[in-house]
């Protein structure tokens, strides 16, 4: 008979080491996730080494000169327009207080639902030269051709304006969010040696929101780099408008890759600057007492000069915009609001929600495991899972559609030969591939929204399921999805939204005779017809107005301690 030791029996009791555990499908998820989503950096990087032949060649003779000016210029525009309206408006909403201040906090958000490439046709239709603007100046002074200038709105000047216009919400979403969460002391304190409101700002309040100012810039100037309807229309050659070119103008996917690589340069370099401009450097509080924010009432001047400064981001990034797309629709509403148009919108709330759902899911998958077992290579995994969201959606398309291409080539080749039939484009043929698109381009607007929320959910919820013998999947479906229904629809609903606006990986990817909103946008106001445009446009930008007011919720009530000032 074996005799066991009283060590030896609680040895076997316990679980084994973390070194000796068995590995399972949760901890194998965020590394698949990564390797899928990095397929079209690898594949773009690859085809840096493809010979490109003469196309090469002469586009850095003519053009390419042009595309990396433009883009540089427009990073500066752009980063420079951007952080001045974001961090201005965040710190008045957050620290002050005028007249419409509480309707301003939501109201500054609303551009965030117009797609930068709707708000361009409709400046453009009305600042051009037959727009009813400079109309109106002519026959109001009687003015002809020649007799005054206007600022030319199809310019460089005009499209850093426009995107400024549309993209600061991101640096005045992440500002408010890191106002609001400052703790009242160290401003007090500020105050008491004698500094004014806005020396505080500047010494205090700033550079402890210095993390979230830069990553809101960030954000903007990613989606500047990775526009296109704007400054395709606008005749500014960058970076974005070269690779739509070089593929379906010279059909050379192999000099778009490498051009889509030099735009990914950019993109690394936005990242590493303000990786290295932070250093070793920390900004966080020292004290956790948290109470309400002080409120400095403005009287006189600087209460007008407030609301003029929060007002007019507003009134030129969404209600001009909003009014005139509404004009423009009402007006072309019998020839436009037919079959066809909802054959359109069909097309994209199906993409959408299809995007939408996996996205969820694979998110939900992703950060539960790291919930369970959050190591640092699978945190690093996750991490990387989520940089899809920096890379313009044409980088992405090209990195999809050539190895999509070559499997779609290689299954239909394998048919012929062992069945005598021809499959087609089984993938790039269908929304297969453009899905895929979507899914790497905004996996990490869902990751992060799921990964908050789980995070919420107490740890000893687990242990109590799993004591009662739940498997982890288990835990995850009747345990965690019912209390985190809220932050995964919210998760959902703003992919569902930005698949409604994206265009570049759309325009190229889609299938033959197969059109979306957003494309049919750009097509019509790319033949001038800006008001048989405006219905496409403006549906897109309603559906974007409900993730705005999540947003503004979610942000009022971030503040620890409190639903905010």
């Amino acid at each position: 008979m074996t005799t066991y030791s009283v060590l030896e029996t609680e040895e076997a009791l316990l679980p084994s080491p973390v070194g000796r555990r068995r590995r399972g499908f949760w901890d194998y998820v965020p590394f698949a996730v990564a390797a899928l989503v990095a397929v079209p950096v690898v594949v773009v990087l690859c085809h840096v080494f493809v010979p490109a032949g003469e196309v090469w060649t002469h586009l850095a003779e003519t053009v390419l000169g042009r595309y990396v000016t433009n883009t540089i210029w427009l990073f500066l525009g752009v980063g420079i327009g951007t952080a001045v309206i974001g961090v201005g408006t965040a710190w008045l909403c957050s620290m002050c207080r005028f007249p419409g201040r509480p309707v301003f906090e939501w109201a500054l958000l609303l551009p965030l639902a117009v797609p930068t490439y709707a708000i361009g046709f409709t400046y453009a239709g009305l600042f051009e030269y037959a727009g009813p603007v400079q109309s109106l100046l002519r026959s109001a002074f009687d003015w002809g051709r020649g007799d005054y200038w206007f600022p030319e709105p199809r310019s460089l000047g005009g499209a850093i304006a426009v995107m400024t216009l549309v993209l600061y919400p991101y640096v005045y979403l992440l500002s408010r969010a890191a106002f609001l969460s400052q703790s009242v002391c160290v401003l007090e304190v500020s105050r008491t040696l004698g500094r004014s409101p806005f020396r505080s700002f500047l010494t205090v309040a700033l550079p402890l929101a210095r993390p979230a100012i830069v990553g809101g810039v960030s954000l903007a100037l990613m989606e500047a780099l990775s526009d296109f309807g704007t400054v395709h229309y606008y005749g500014v050659d960058t970076f974005t408008t070269g690779i739509y070119r070089t593929w379906f103008g010279f059909g050379e996917p192999a000099a778009a890759a490498q051009l889509a690589a030099m735009l990914m340069v950019f993109v690394l370099a936005l990242i590493l600057l303000e990786r290295s401009s932070r250093g070793s450097r920390r900004f966080h509080h020292t004290s956790a007492r948290y109470r309400q924010l002080p409120g400095y009432a403005l009287t006189g001047v600087r209460k007008w000069l407030a609301v003029s400064a929060c007002l007019l981001p507003v009134l030129l990034g969404f209600l001009v915009p909003f009014g005139q797309l509404g004009a423009w629709t009402i007006a072309t509403a019998d020839k436009m609001l037919d079959a066809s148009f909802f054959a359109l919108a069909w097309n994209s709330v199906s993409l959408a929600t299809i995007t939408a759902v996996i996205a969820v899911c694979v998110a939900l998958l992703v950060a539960y495991a790291l919930r369970l077992r959050g190591t640092v290579p699978m945190r690093a995994a996750a991490r990387a899972a989520g940089l899809g969201y920096a890379v313009p959606g044409s980088v992405i398309a090209v990195g999809v559609l050539l190895p999509f291409a070559w499997l779609d080539n290689r299954v239909d080749a394998l048919a012929r030969d062992w069945l005598g039939v021809s499959t087609g484009l089984l993938l790039t043929g269908t929304i297969l591939a453009l899905v895929f698109a979507y899914l790497v381009r905004f996996l990490a607007v869902s990751l992060n929204t799921v990964e908050a929320s789980l995070g919420r959910v107490t740890p000893s919820m687990d242990g109590a399921a799993r004591s009662l013998g739940a498997s982890p999947g288990r835990v995850l479906f009747r345990v965690h999805m019912p209390m985190v229904a809220g932050g995964l629809m919210t998760a959902g609903l703003l992919v569902f939204v930005d698949v409604m606006k994206e265009l570049p990986a759309t325009l190229i990817m889609r299938p033959f005779d197969f059109n979306t909103l957003a494309v049919k946008a750009y097509e019509l106001a790319s033949d001038e017809r800006l008001a048989d445009s405006a219905s496409a446009a403006l549906a897109i930008v309603v559906v974007g107005i409900a993730p705005v007011v999540l947003l503004s919720r979610a942000i009022t009530r971030s503040r620890p301690g409190g639903e905010g000032p």
